[in-house]
């Protein structure tokens, strides 16, 4: 099975591309959707749905698994992110895949075992977790990784977290 995990954002848009066999996580691809703080929160939402698109259609994953909110420091940080988490979803849905969602505190508890974990203690597990060279770059494709693996070990009671389909 093929899991793509999303860490959605404005201005950067982690993703990542893991695949299971057995017990064994396999990298497939990882990245990021970058947007330029010049373009307008339309011209953003659009270039994350259109880079969504394109990593489906070159990868072909099955399922999408993605980060929900957790924390913002105002209020129109926490509606700018949700829309475009939204815009994610619909690219991920307009494709048939099934998505689901999971805490910032699951995604540490899963690949860390500590929900509570620091960003360098997920990355260095990411690292270890998928046999990578190197911390995968930048922090967004490395936490959308940390998703996908979060994913992948929970696909038994998954489905008591999916998102209805649009």
């Amino acid at each position: 099975m093929r899991v793509l995990g999303i860490d959605p954002g404005t201005r950067t848009t982690g993703y990542g591309i893991i695949e299971t066999s057995g017990s064994r996580l396999l990298p497939i691809t990882y990245g990021v959707i970058q947007t330029a703080a010049r373009d307008s929160l339309s011209t953003c939402f659009l270039n994350i749905h259109r880079g969504i698109t394109d990593v489906i259609m070159r990868f072909h994953p099955d399922v999408a698994a993605v980060e929900d909110i957790f924390y913002c420091k105002n209020v129109n940080s926490a509606i700018k992110l949700g829309e475009a988490r939204g815009v994610a979803i619909v690219a991920a849905a307009q494709h048939g895949l099934d998505i689901y969602e999971y805490t910032p505190r699951k995604v540490k508890q899963a690949v860390v075992g500590y929900g509570a974990a620091e960003k360098l203690q997920v990355q260095k597990m990411v690292k270890a977790l998928l046999g990578l060279p190197a911390v995968p770059e930048p922090e967004d494709a490395s936490d959308a990784l940390g998703v996908a693996i979060c994913h992948a070990q929970a696909m038994p009671a998954a489905a008591i977290m999916q998102l209805k389909k649009v």
